[in-house]
């Protein structure tokens, strides 16, 4: 993983087409505004995770 300090405003590129701006930070949130083509998929990890672990529990429920 690597790790980059960003201030409010700076931004990091991935590769030509996907940039990653600090939006703002307030306590310990930090807000972040991400510009990429409509064709790459852009979802917060913490959902896909909670379905991830919603299915697994429902399969196990289903075999008990």
């Amino acid at each position: 993983m690597l790790i980059l300090t960003r201030k409010v405003g700076e931004s990091i590129a991935i590769g030509d087409e996907i940039k990653i701006t600090v939006v703002s930070t307030k306590g310990g949130q930090v807000r972040i505004g991400i510009d990429a083509p409509k064709t790459v998929a852009i979802s917060r990890t913490e959902l896909s995770v909670g379905s991830e672990v919603g299915e697994k529990n429902g399969a196990e429920g289903e075999e008990s």
